[in-house]
């Protein structure tokens, strides 16, 4: 803690022996050990009360990131609904085609705006197929020249 060797101690012990004298020499050791125990811990109450003090500024920073969080979300999914936009979006398409006017959100079901693009489209009513032309798949022999029954020839041939 000072740092002091063995010898140092047994100076200061046979200076304050011959100051203090043999008498009160046991009143003043006690004394100065309990000022230090006390001094002790009063240096450990302070150090707990610091640490406890961060641990609360570090609690309050994270709980206003949680609230803020929560507020960022709670604010952003008011008013959304995945279904009816969708349904909205669908109307508005089978209207536009038909010249009528935009939808107004809340009107019709998501069935009869599917069976009525379906009607007009011609695909996926029953029996409907949806024929998409597809193009030529490439020639084996030309993607692989191990696919083909003629040896292969080094390049530039």
């Amino acid at each position: 803690m000072l740092d002091m060797s063995w010898g140092e101690v047994m100076l200061i012990g046979g200076v304050a022996l011959i100051v203090i004298g043999p008498k009160d020499l046991p009143k003043a050791l006690r004394t100065v050990g309990q000022i230090t125990g006390k001094l002790r811990r009063m240096a450990g109450e302070f150090q707990m009360q610091f640490n406890e003090a961060i641990r609360e500024a570090e609690l309050d920073e994270v709980r206003r990131e949680v609230d803020g969080i929560k507020r960022t979300v709670g604010s952003g999914t008011q008013g959304f609904n995945p279904v009816q936009t969708i349904r909205d979006e669908l109307k508005g398409a089978i209207e536009a085609r038909e010249g009528r006017t935009a939808p107004q959100p809340g009107s019709g079901t998501l069935a009869e705006a599917t069976a009525q693009l379906r009607a007009e489209t011609g695909y996926g009513g029953q029996g409907g197929s949806y024929d998409v032309p597809r193009p030529p798949l490439p020639d084996a022999s030309a993607v692989d020249p191990l696919a083909s029954d003629q040896p292969a020839r080094p390049p530039g041939a």
